[in-house]
């Protein structure tokens, strides 16, 4: 017989160290846990209190129209009970506007482009929540070129490039750099395999290139699925791995 039994100590204690180094190695010390009143969500919301305490903790209650009453009446005893701060936001609106890739029956398109991917200038579930993305090898200055060679309006290629989440936005400002200038400094790091000095040499400002590196790096979370704590001989993502397409 298969004996599952895990010692609870060490497992507690490996999983709140692998939080908190997980959390801060990206420069953050607080974490948000969606609590939906369930048991799986209420662990990982009690392990990232003892990881970080409970006042960096964020706990969201997100029912959905349909949800049970009791689920949002577990999920305040969990709050209540572990002094964490909270926030509850209606979902509905949000998960019938997704649900229509259900209705078309057809499978998202991601719309990030390599640039964009590489300085984490993009929103986990938001803009990074698709099937597959056709574009995210491409710089904006190449999505720039096969726009222009697609016959996109020149109103849409030309126009500052925007997140619209604000009355003036634009990219290029809140990132403090051009994607131009951006865009040559990453070909070199990432393409060509370039080393910050060497990146120096060929006339990047050093402050520059360093602070770029620091975004590439700290945004790693964005471009992989949760890393998941290790316990066993055979952990998703790290031993236990086929392509998507094993068994066909």
């Amino acid at each position: 017989m298969a004996d599952l039994t895990i010692n609870t100590d060490l497992a507690s204690q490996i999983l709140t160290g692998f939080i908190k180094s997980e959390v801060t190695r990206v420069g953050f010390t607080r974490a948000v846990i969606n609590l939906s009143g369930g048991l799986d969500s209420a662990l990982s919301c009690v392990l990232a209190v003892q990881a970080l305490g409970a006042e960096n903790v964020l706990a969201l209650r997100l029912p959905y129209r349909t949800s049970s009453p009791d689920s949002l009446e577990h999920a305040q005893l969990m709050i209540d009970q572990f002094k964490v701060q909270s926030e509850t936001i209606d979902i509905s609106e949000m998960v019938d506007l997704y649900d229509q890739t259900e209705v078309f029956k057809g499978l998202p398109i991601g719309t990030s482009n390599k640039t964009e991917i590489l300085l984490g200038y993009t929103t986990m579930w938001g803009d990074m929540a698709s099937a597959l993305n056709p574009i995210g090898d491409l710089y904006k200055t190449q999505v720039r070129q096969l726009s222009r060679a697609l016959g996109i309006p020149s109103v849409i290629v030309d126009k500052p490039p925007s997140a619209d989440l604000w009355l003036g936005q634009t990219d290029e400002g809140e990132l403090g750099f051009t994607y131009e200038e951006v865009d040559k400094l990453l070909y070199l790091l990432v393409d060509q395999r370039y080393s910050q000095p060497e990146c120096v040499e060929e006339g990047f400002e050093e402050k520059f290139v360093y602070s770029v590196v620091t975004r590439i790096r700290r945004n790693q979370f964005k471009r992989m699925m949760p890393p998941i704590a290790k316990l066993s001989n055979r952990t998703i993502g790290y031993d236990f791995l086929y392509l998507r397409d094993w068994g066909t």
